[in-house]
Order: C-alpha cells, then sequence, then structure tokens
C-alpha cells in the first residue's frame, strides 16, 4: 500500500451492484412523446435559446443557425438538431480507478450516484449546522466507496472553505477518495476546467487513457427559461475537447422559470438541454454527451422549490434522451424536501426506491444524505437511502438465484438428518453471513436502542439511529485503495497551481 506509515490500512471496496432494465416501462405513449419532441422543436426554432458566449455563436453561424449577436439568442432548424445529435454516441463508458468499476452508459443497466451539491452540513447527534467544507466531501466519497449500490460519485455538499476553487478541490476529494467514477468537472473558468481534465489525465495515465477510460465526468447546468451560463457552456466545450464526459443538466420550475404544465416544464427544460448537446456536437463531433431534465414546481403557498413530483414526471425525461440518441441522468429520485430524517425522507425514499426497477435510466437515484430541496447534508440519511435501494435491489435484481450447489446442499442434509438442526453444522457458520440485513434487523448495543417505543434523541426511529450507527461504522472502518504517492503528488501540484490562477482570475 502506498502513502505514510500512519495511514489507515485500506479496505477493499465492494462490486458495484446495478438494476438492470428489463422491467423498464414508458410513461409517454408515442403520441406524447412527438407532442414534447415537436413542442421542444418548435421553442428551438421559433423562441431560441439564449447563448451569451460568443465563441458558441459563432460555433452555431458556422453551421448555419439564425443567430442573433445582441440578444445572444440562438435559434435552431430541427434538422441542424437532429442531424448534430445524429453524432453524439448511445453508449460510452464512465470509468473508475479500476475496470470493476466502470459505467457502460448503454441502456442495459441503470447505475445510481449520489447528488448534490449541497451548502450546509447537520451534525447527526446535535442538530447544529454549518457551512460545508471539503472534508466532508472527503468522508462521503469513502462512505459511498463502501456502498455496493452507488455506482459513481457525485460530491454531496461544496467545500466552502476553498471559495475561489471549490470545484477543483470536489474532484480532488472524489479522485483520491474512492476507486468510484467521479463526478468532478462543473461550471468553472475554462482555463480552471482544463485543471479538471489534467487531473482526470493525471488518473487515468495518459490523454489516450483518459479518453478511452474517463475517471471524471462534468455536469453543467442551464438557465431557466432557455438559457446558457456563459463561463458553464465555455467549460463545456473545454471538457467536449478532452473527452470528458458531460451532462447537460435542465432545472425548469413549473410556475416560476416553466410554465405550469408538464409539458411546459418538460419542453422548456427540453430545448436547453438539447441546444447545449447541439453545440457540443457541431463543435467536437462524437463527444459524449448525456442529458438531465430534473423538473420541479413552485410552491402555490410560499413561491418555494418543491423537488418531489410524480413518479411518472420524474421518468418521462428519461424516455425523451432515449429518444435523442444519448443516455439519461434522471429517473426515480431517493431525495426529499423534508427538513429531517424521517417518516416523509423514509417513505419518499421507499417508493423511488421501488421505481428504480422501472426508470430505465442508466443513472438514477440521486442520494446523497440531502434534505431540503437537496441544500443541507445529514450523512447516516445517505445509509437509509442506500437501504430503501438494497431493499428494492433485493425484490427486482437480486435474491432470485438459487445457486448451484445442489450437492453440497444434499450432502448437508444427510449430515444433519431428519429431525437435526443445522446450526451447528460447518457449512451453516460459513454462509449464514451471506444474506443482507436490513438496517432495522441490524444489532445494536442495549445502551442505543430504542426501547419503549420512546426512541432516541426524540426520534422515535430506531432505523434513523441505526443508520447513525452503521455511518459511523463505516467513516471510522472502511479506507479504500490509495493512489500511488506520485499520482497524488501530481494532484497537489495541480491544486496549488489552480489556486494561484484562480487568484490571478478573480483580480
Amino acid at each position: 500500500m502506498s502513502g505514510s506509515p500512519c495511514a489507515p490500512v485500506s479496505s477493499p471496496t465492494p462490486d458495484i451492484l446495478w438494476f438492470p432494465t428489463t422491467l423498464r416501462r414508458d410513461p409517454l405513449d408515442a403520441a406524447g412523446l412527438e407532442r414534447v419532441r415537436q413542442t421542444t422543436f418548435d421553442i428551438l426554432e421559433q423562441v431560441g435559446v439564449r447563448f451569451p458566449s460568443a465563441g458558441a455563436r459563432e460555433v452555431f453561424r458556422k453551421h448555419g443557425a439564425k443567430v442573433d449577436d445582441a440578444s445572444g439568442v440562438v435559434l435552431l432548424a430541427p434538422d441542424l438538431v437532429e442531424g448534430a445529435l445524429a453524432t453524439a454516441p448511445r453508449s460510452f463508458v464512465l470509468a473508475g480507478r479500476e475496470p470493476r468499476f466502470d459505467l457502460t452508459l448503454d441502456g442495459s443497466c441503470t447505475y445510481l450516484c449520489t447528488e448534490g451539491v449541497g451548502v450546509r452540513v447537520r451534525d447527526p447527534q446535535t442538530g447544529a449546522e454549518r457551512p460545508s467544507r471539503k472534508a466532508d466531501v472527503e468522508l462521503m466519497a469513502r462512505v459511498v466507496d463502501a456502498l455496493p449500490l452507488i455506482g459513481f460519485f457525485w460530491a454531496p455538499v461544496s467545500a466552502q472553505d476553498h471559495p475561489l476553487t471549490a470545484p477543483l478541490h470536489e474532484c480532488h476529494a472524489g479522485l483520491v477518495s474512492t476507486l468510484k467514477h467521479v463526478r468532478g468537472g462543473t461550471t468553472v473558468h475554462p482555463r480552471l476546467a482544463s485543471r479538471i481534465v489534467e487531473m482526470a489525465t493525471v488518473v487515468a495515465g495518459s490523454d489516450e487513457a483518459c479518453r478511452a477510460r474517463p475517471p471524471v465526468c462534468a455536469n453543467i447546468c442551464t438557465i431557466s427559461p432557455l438559457g446558457q451560463d456563459e463561463t458553464g457552456i465555455e467549460a463545456a466545450l473545454v471538457y467536449a475537447e478532452a473527452g470528458i464526459p458531460t451532462s447537460f443538466m435542465a432545472m425548469p420550475t413549473m410556475g416560476s422559470t416553466a410554465p405550469a404544465s408538464v409539458l411546459g416544464g418538460l419542453a422548456v427544460g427540453e430545448a436547453e438541454v438539447v441546444s447545449a448537446m447541439v453545440l457540443v456536437q457541431l463543435a467536437f463531433p462524437g463527444a459524449p454527451v448525456f442529458h438531465s431534465n430534473l423538473i420541479s414546481l413552485m410552491d402555490p403557498h410560499s413561491g418555494g422549490y418543491l423537488a418531489e413530483l410524480d413518479a411518472a414526471i420524474e421518468t418521462m425525461p428519461v424516455q425523451l434522451a432515449h429518444s435523442w440518441g444519448v443516455p439519461n441522468l434522471g429517473g426515480a429520485s431517493l431525495s426529499s424536501d423534508a427538513s429531517v430524517a424521517g417518516w416523509s425522507a423514509g417513505s419518499r425514499a421507499g417508493a423511488a426506491a421501488t421505481m428504480l426497477a422501472f426508470c430505465g435510466a442508466e443513472i438514477a437515484g440521486d442520494m446523497g444524505g440531502l434534505l431540503e430541496g437537496a441544500t443541507v447534508l445529514e450523512p447516516h440519511v445517505l445509509v437509509l437511502q442506500h437501504d430503501a435501494a438494497l431493499a428494492a435491489w433485493d425484490a427486482f435484481a437480486g435474491g432470485g438465484e438459487v445457486g448451484d450447489d445442489g450437492e453440497r446442499v444434499l450432502a448437508v442434509v444427510a449430515d444433519v438428518g431428519p429431525r437435526g438442526h443445522f446450526l451447528s453444522h460447518k457449512h451453516t457458520r460459513q454462509h449464514l453471513r451471506d444474506f443482507r440485513l436490513t438496517l432495522a434487523q441490524r444489532p445494536r448495543p442495549r445502551a442505543a436502542s430504542s426501547e419503549g417505543g420512546g426512541g432516541e434523541a426524540g426520534t422515535g426511529d430506531a432505523a434513523v439511529a441505526a443508520a447513525r450507527d452503521e455511518f459511523a461504522r463505516l467513516a471510522a472502518e472502511h479506507h479504500p485503495e490509495p493512489l500511488p504517492d506520485d499520482v497524488l503528488a501530481e494532484l497537489d501540484r495541480i491544486l496549488a497551481e489552480a489556486e494561484r490562477e484562480a487568484e490571478r482570475l478573480a483580480r
């Protein structure tokens, strides 16, 4: 093992589990799908999307789009859209540090991910809140490394102790703290985006290796309604040129940044995502892109943000992404608008976990231990979400095999015989732990258990208390295999240079 003599002993990272998509159910019929697509085409051609980047507008202009430099609005004809998207790969790999952690986005599997990026952390014992920092990202990445149903790591909170370079430190924290794929690129100055590409290349080993098996992907959010972020779209072009897979994420809110209708919310978000993917394909044909349209609703009572919608609405963008010929990040969401871990958050996670078997997204679940509209991290909530997902996985994807050790079973049964007992048999001692227990079934120290219905710390919920215990255990015990010392040193050098560059850019 590389690292300092005082480094903790590394722990094995379990193989990734995933949901097969054989049970997929599309929420839109053919007419409904065509209605959303046609409305999206109409918006792109007649209303347009604002691209404040002069470089992006020039790419569109060279390919025949109608460009208004004064407003920044670009109009895209349907044939231009379809021709550009035809060059986008339907399938590509999001690589882990080892091939066994690679995620192939080809529609046959649904992988689960964490979500981001919250800004506060709530102490699970006291309830006190504080701003998030890089150490929180590192801790969550280590715990994610131990949870088999999470396929790749997206920082649940931001590294606010590095205000000028937070996204780079979040990327670094993921790369050094988990063997799984890392969502490491986001909206940063294009010169800092090149530093993220540099980090990915160092971890992959070469430019060629990074293109073949990129260890990070990027995410660029659009600005609803019908706008792109100048810095974000220019960073996306940096990522695309380097072969870093990039998702474009629209977050239209029905009633405020999108019409108060499902069709309106879908079509506005689709226009934003599709226009960005078209830009990337025009600039770098064949660059890996994927789709994310996360629709929300304005709370009619407070004007606030409501992310918990009907499952059909959440899964419609999956079907739309596949109709454009690209993978999707979305589908059933396990996150919650609840303010505390409890019945509301738990029922949301449980219902959404069941939907994972049917949504058909390449990446779904957005677990991360976040509450209050993905702003506040309660770390142990991640364990609760993962347990809900495991229950669904057991029901739909696992537990369906009877094994192939019939001869051995016969021998064991013969050893014990009629009216015997299998508890003392060697086979029982060897295999009883093969079965996974839910949080509720796992034993807890008597002093910390909930007795008499009173609960712990006033929660009345033994599962929440068990999740705290399990998170604490993983945080203390699980330490993934570290990167080699020379790679760690090179990553530190890149971060130091990025800090200096960010300071110059901020002047």
